[in-house]
Parts: structure tokens; sequence; C-alpha cells
């Protein structure tokens, strides 16, 4: 899709700033570190997931790497893998001493939890009881409605956690209508925390699929199952754009009083695509 579709020159430099402001998130996977090393810019920052199945070990080992490689390395610390307060100031401990100043916190699929956090709110009031240890927290918003939680309530989480959060990342939405709304929610709500826009990279549906495979064979069946809506629509007719989506939600994503901070690109360990993709999307938009 060529450049035409995205905005005049008024919405240009807004989507432009998001695309500069971008956060990639990687899988903890044998070939990440080289992955990353080969094609992401040290400006850009880098979060790890963290999985259910594996646990929190590979996320730390990964961000740990990268970090001593220079990148602002943001972990995923999902409640619902962590044993107790001692594995949770461990985990505090071993981020700092790798110098992380920022995590993201979900409450995490892992079920049953490992231990006593079912949820993310009193994990984030842990660190507050442990000073703080990190200036940027980040939460989970879902522009699209949680399988297991009601809309109002998932809003309703944002809220609670407003005073312990800095950022909030919303998961990946398909539909532009319902972004722009839920972003519109969110300020009505006024929680005013600066939120990070999920965007799917230039995802192929056999690379998505390949790599659901390699994550695990009790993870990747329930990833499929979670996730079944996308790979319906990277299979669609004319496939998945992240250009079209970018086009069709500029104005909410852009305008004044939205607090859009950038762009969280789900890369699925496509890195040196979502990377192309994004140097060229920024070409097409001009200086």
């Amino acid at each position: 899709m060529g450049a035409s579709g995205l905005g005049g020159q008024q919405g240009q430099p807004g989507l432009r700033e998001l695309l500069e402001r971008v956060r990639y998130e990687v899988l903890p996977a044998k070939a990440t570190e080289e992955k990353v090393l080969a094609h992401v810019p040290c400006d850009v920052v880098v979060t790890v997931t963290a999985s259910p199945v594996k646990g929190l070990e590979p996320t730390l080992d990964l961000v740990g790497r990268l970090a001593a490689h220079g990148y602002r390395v943001v972990p995923h610390v999902p409640a619902r893998l962590l044993r107790d307060d001692a594995h949770l100031k461990d985990v505090v401990d071993r981020l700092r001493e790798a110098r992380v100043d920022d995590v993201f916190v979900p409450a995490g699929d892992a079920d049953p939890p490992a231990g006593a956090y079912g949820g993310a709110l009193p994990v984030l009031r842990r660190l507050g009881e442990l000073g703080s240890p990190f200036p940027q927290v980040g939460v989970t918003g879902y522009p699209e409605s949680h399988p297991l939680i009601h809309d109002d309530v998932t809003i309703q989480a944002m809220w609670d956690k407003r005073e312990h959060a800095t950022y909030i990342v919303s998961n990946l939405c398909f539909d532009a209508r319902v972004l722009g709304e839920w972003v519109g929610r969110v300020r009505r709500r006024d929680v005013s925390l600066p939120v990070y826009v999920g965007v799917a990279g230039p995802v192929q549906r056999a690379k998505l699929l390949s790599m659901a495979t390699k994550i695990g064979v009790g993870e990747s069946t329930r990833f499929l199952t979670k996730h079944a809506s996308w790979f319906l629509r990277f299979a669609a007719p004319g496939g998945y754009s992240p250009e079209k989506l970018l086009a069709r939600t500029e104005g909410a994503l852009t305008a004044s009083g939205a607090g859009v901070a950038g762009l969280h690109l789900f890369t699925f360990n496509q890195v040196a695509e979502t990377e192309r993709w994004r140097c060229a999307l920024l070409d097409r938009l001009g200086g």
C-alpha cells in the first residue's frame, strides 16, 4: 500500500512520530538475540515476552544479554508466573543488576498461577512496597473484548492500576473503529496514562503458524485456540496490512487528547521483516 492511504500533510507528522517511537515485542527463542543484534537499531526499545510453559528464566536471560549490548529492554513479568514475594524480589534484583528501568506487568495466562498472584494489581502494589524500583511500569489494555473479562471491567482495572503504572500497552486489535473508540473510552474514564498501541507487524500467516508450533506443545495449542481469529484475518483475501490499520486509525491515534505515545509492534520474531517495513513506511511518509 502506498503513502497515499496514510493521511494528508497535516496527519503525517503525527503518524511519523509514532513510527519513530516504536517498541518491538519479541519472544525469547534461541535465535532472538542474533536477530535483534542484526536488525534492530539500539534506539528501538525491545520488549521480551514470558512463556507460561517455560517460565520467567528465558525472559530474564535474554533481557540481561540484550541490555549488555546496549539495548533498552523491557521484560514482561506476568503476575501469574511469580511464585511468591521472594521470587518477585529476586526478579527485581536481577533486573536492576542488568540496569533495567522499565517493566511490563500483565496478569499472564498461566493456569493455574505459579503462586499467590492472580492478577497484576497485587504485583504493582508490592513493587511500590519495595520502593518502586522501576521508573517505568506498563500495564495491559484490551481494545477488543477479553475472552474472560467484561470490557468495562478491563477499563476499571486500568483505573485501579493508574497510581502504580506509568503507561498502557494495548493488546492486538485488527478493527480500526474498535481501536479508536477504545482510546476514547479510556480517556473518558479519566485514565490519563500514555498508551502504546499494539499493532501486528507485516506478519505472514505461514510464518505465524510456524512460530506458534515452535513455542511448546501445550502453549502452542493454547495460542492457536486463543488467537484463532488472527489466522482468519491473515488468511483473508489481501491478507493483513499494518498500513491499512494505521491509515484507518490515524485520526484517532494522533488526535489532541488521545495520549498515544507510540506503537508497540508485535513482531512474532519476524524482526528483520518488521524493521524493513517500518523503515520503508517512514521513507514513504517523508520528513
